[in-house]
């Protein structure tokens, strides 16, 4: 109990240097904090599990753990290294600008750490002839700053087992945000069976758009059409329109012809476009040995050049120091400054005519080039048939797609995945954005807007600064105003910020009073302990009324050169 009452006055000192009437304030509106919350936030949409019907969607429902299973596999890296997938996952509610009421997601929880997640569709999808639609919804709450959150849809193959997942695990699409250091795009990449080899490649999306890295849902969209083109949307617009048989690298089909490897370049092939002029001749007046400058004979001496005057001279306010032994330091030498005589002629010293660039120089001479009747051209060897080449024409039709899977490494948590749609019908996967994204979206921006620091509310300088708005920042910048001014003039310090001078020395009245706390702990009565909590309060409220009739008369005089003074807040 006596710790309860010494804190107490702990807190009374740090509080002296803020007037009672903001303390009271203080608590009349922390009382009404989750009130005035209340009233400020909007009235958020519930979440209510959709109708549409396809081939895979998920909502995160209670049901999910029946459909998704964390991988306890091995990830495989280069070297001696081995990463074991120890990152969490969990389904909840987002905590950070909550657009709907219990709407649920699959979450991250884990920072710096290796993910991997999957779920197997109730059967294999076959994209073959089919429109091909993939959307799903990203929550960075964190933000990103190294990490991924893309998706992959797995190949259905027999090997498919949820607890093996892993980086190496075959997939047909590769689709989502990734970002670190400079790198930020929308990855799409699709493994491509060769016709011939029966081996996969992962092509690539050469010029990926660029991932929007917000704390606000984001809804990413992948639709492939029949005839091989794709679109790429970002919170329902296209960011991204193209081909699969021209976008991606490398390309889908190999070229019909190559250049023939046992074909060399003749021994007489003349490559040189233009030779020097084998007919040319130096003229005779031509002077190799001609130098570049010469003196300017025609220059003369200005006529307030001072020859005598030296360049430097000794030091004339310099003075031997005091602790300067001849014997063991040597003659002492004033050091040398500039001339202050030679600052306001053209020149000090010997002088001496310039330089001039020489007329008559020419240089080393060479023979002008012409074209080389002898030459052929560039040189290449003869092309032939590519005895790899295939021609894939609907490389659309990719591999049946047993199940869906997050493999991912991020150095941020509490990325939150919702509302996947995975099938053939692009209009019922924007009917599920409508009832989810759309509803959710404008409510998330207008509490990510009203979050942001307004440029009219930030205080110009320490003096505009309230107690209520931040406490905190109040505390350091007013500290910090009067450390800056005490390293000149303490007493300006103390009239020109009396908070602090008051604060200051009520924590080192209510040191004392801790420290004749703690010695008697377990002999002084609990009323003892109170009269403690009691006489801070008035010494408190002592010093403050004296720091005050301080600043009345001195404020003033300082107030003009301080208030130049921004806060660290707008730096």
């Amino acid at each position: 109990m006596r710790f309860n009452v010494a804190a107490a006055a702990a807190s009374a000192a740090f509080l002296a240097g803020v007037s009672a009437e903001e303390q009271k304030v203080l608590q009349d509106e922390s009382s009404s904090v989750a009130e005035s919350a209340t009233k400020a936030a909007p009235e958020l949409p519930t979440f209510t599990p959709t109708n549409l019907k396809a081939p895979f969607l998920e909502q995160f429902t209670d049901d999910w753990e029946k459909r998704w299973k964390p991988s306890h596999a091995k990830k495989e890296a280069t070297g001696d290294e081995e990463w074991a997938y120890v990152g969490e996952w969990a389904v909840e509610e987002p905590t950070v600008y909550k657009g709907m009421e219990g709407d649920k997601g699959l979450v991250i929880k884990n920072a710096a750490a290796h993910h991997a997640i999957s779920a197997k569709f109730p059967k294999k999808i076959d994209p073959k002839g089919k429109t091909l639609v993939v959307q799903y919804e990203v929550k960075l709450q964190n933000g990103l700053e190294c990490g991924g959150a893309y998706m992959k849809l797995l190949r259905d193959t027999k090997a498919l087992h949820q607890d093996e997942f892993s980086n190496t695990t075959p997939y047909v699409i590769m689709f989502g945000p990734d970002k670190c250091g400079h790198t930020n795009k929308v990855h799409f990449i699709f493994n491509h069976k060769n016709p011939k080899t029966g081996e996969y490649e992962e092509k690539h999306l050469s010029s990926p758009p660029t991932a929007k890295i917000v704390k606000t849902t984001e809804l990413y969209t992948l639709i492939v059409h029949p005839n091989n083109t794709y679109v790429i949307e970002q919170d329902g617009e296209s960011v991204k329109e193209g081909s699969l048989l021209e976008d991606f690298s490398p390309a889908v089909n190999p070229p019909a012809e190559i250049d023939d490897p046992k074909d060399t370049k003749p021994e007489d092939w003349v490559d040189e476009a233009r030779i020097p002029d084998p007919e040319a001749k130096k003229p005779e007046d031509w002077d190799e040995d001609a130098p570049y400058e010469i003196v300017d004979e025609e220059a003369t001496q200005p006529e307030d050049w001072l020859v005598d005057e030296p360049l430097v001279i000794p030091d004339p306010e310099a003075e031997k120091p005091e602790d300067w032994d001849d014997e063991e330091d040597g003659d002492w030498i004033a050091p040398t400054v500039a001339n202050p005589k030679c600052a306001e002629v053209s020149g000090c010293g010997p002088w001496t005519q310039p330089m001039k660039k020489n007329p008559d120089y020419k240089g080393k001479w060479s023979a002008p080039y012409i074209e080389n009747p002898a030459y052929k051209g560039v040189w290449a060897p003869r092309k032939i048939k590519n005895p790899d080449y295939y021609e894939d024409k609907t490389p659309a039709n990719f591999e049946p797609i047993g199940a869906i899977g997050f493999e991912i490494w991020t150095m941020q948590n509490n990325i939150l995945f919702d509302n996947i749609y995975i099938g053939h019908s692009v209009e019922d996967a924007k009917k599920l954005a409508e009832e989810t994204f759309f509803k959710k979206n404008p409510i998330e921006m207008a509490l990510e807007e009203a979050d942001r620091p307004k440029e009219d509310d930030k205080p110009k300088g320490p003096n505009d600064l309230k107690f209520l708005d931040d406490p905190k920042l109040y505390i350091m910048e007013k500290l910090d105003l009067f450390l800056t001014i005490a390293k000149k003039d303490p007493f300006e310090a103390v009239k020109f910020v009396p908070e602090v001078a008051g604060g200051l020395a009520a924590l080192f009245v209510t040191a004392l009073a801790l420290i004749f706390g703690l010695i008697g702990l377990g002999t002084a009565p609990a009323p003892a302990a109170k009269k403690v909590a009691v006489d801070v309060k008035e010494k408190a409220k002592e010093v403050k009324s004296k720091a005050a009739s301080a600043a009345a008369s001195g404020a003033e005089a300082v107030k003009e050169g301080a208030t130049k003074r921004t806060t660290r807040s707008q730096s």
